[in-house]
């Protein structure tokens, strides 16, 4: 029989809804994408957890690349969901979800330590950890740039107050608002909380998959229940590069939203903006960097390893 992707799927919900007033048009969307993040969660070998621009897709790539390579699949189509296991049944499905913000909270909450026993909670789950200054910076490229107007409407009814990107400003978006680097904090020491709960739960930071690749995927492949061979991985990391993504988001060679190309003349929408380890320096003066690397330094977990006024964080390995 046949059966519908989990895009198609997506879309089916999103289309529908879209002549409906606002308020009903949320409710019905959150409803039914809440259900359908629940299915794919369930469905998944492994489920990944990080929040927005903090190397999810990035990990995907390369993730994708592995199977791609060994399948003779192309290069152009990502595991978000089930997009190589329609093609080939032995690649895996995953499950990717910041699992917090509008119908992903559903994850949150099947994966919280006070949560009722359920199959989520038996599988791999990896989180990835960035340092939220990092993350704040291109959170507002993100929301600002690239972020669909659906998933952008979901958010700003998540919040209590909605955030105009057409006109919100980096420190009033990063200091002032509900998804800025407040936000962040409390969102990386829920999930280093939730994840540590878990069997089998890992941990593993943006920061050590920037200076060590090949070594962390490798650790993530073993997370996921798969083994590949030290070439295989290579070749992944390579493929993965900074330099190699970047070429090819701007020639358009990604089909699907996650590296998909939004304007070729606007570096910052692009996926693949920076990368830069530290880079939040850049956008803010001496006076504001050292205000919110205070917030950072009171109020997140000291375990996570970010010290702000050090230049690059003390690395920390995946655990499992």
């Amino acid at each position: 029989m046949f059966q519908f992707s989990d895009g198609v799927k997506k879309w089916a919900i999103l289309l529908p809804t879209y002549p409906l007033p606002a308020s009903l048009r949320v409710k019905l969307r959150r409803r039914y994408l809440s259900g359908l993040e629940m299915a794919k969660a369930e469905r998944a070998r492994m489920l990944i957890i990080g929040h927005p621009k903090s190397g999810n897709t990035w990990l995907k790539v390369m993730l994708s690349r592995l199977y791609q390579v060994r399948h003779g699949l192309a290069a152009n189509r990502l595991i978000n969901t089930d997009e190589l296991a329609r093609k080939h049944p032995d690649i895996p499905r995953l499950a990717a979800s910041n699992g917090y913000y509008s119908y992903e909270g559903v994850i949150g909450a099947a994966l919280a330590p006070d949560a009722p026993d359920n199959a989520l909670r038996h599988k791999p789950v990896l989180f990835i950890a960035r340092n939220p200054l990092d993350i704040a910076v291109s959170w507002y490229f993100q929301f600002t740039r690239r972020q669909s107007a659906a998933k952008q409407e979901l958010i700003n009814h998540f919040i209590d107050h909605p955030i105009d990107r057409h006109t919100v400003e980096m420190w009033e978006f990063v200091r002032h608002s509900d998804i800025g680097l407040l936000c962040l904090i409390d969102f990386l020491n829920m999930w280093e909380r939730n994840v540590n709960a878990l069997d089998r739960g890992a941990t593993i930071r943006y920061e050590d998959l920037r200076a060590n690749p090949a070594d962390v995927l490798k650790q993530v492949v073993t997370l996921m229940g798969d083994s590949f061979s030290d070439a295989e991985i290579q070749e992944a990391v390579d493929f993965g590069s900074f330099d190699n993504l970047r070429q090819l988001e701007s020639k358009g060679f990604f089909r699907q939203g996650g590296m998909k190309l939004r304007d070729k003349n606007d570096p910052n929408t692009f996926k693949v903006r920076r990368g830069k380890v530290g880079g939040y320096r850049d956008y803010f003066t001496p006076e504001q960097a050292a205000e919110l690397e205070a917030l950072v330094r009171e109020r997140l977990s000291p375990t996570l390893g970010y010290t702000p006024a050090a230049a690059d964080p003390e690395p920390v390995s995946a655990h499992a």
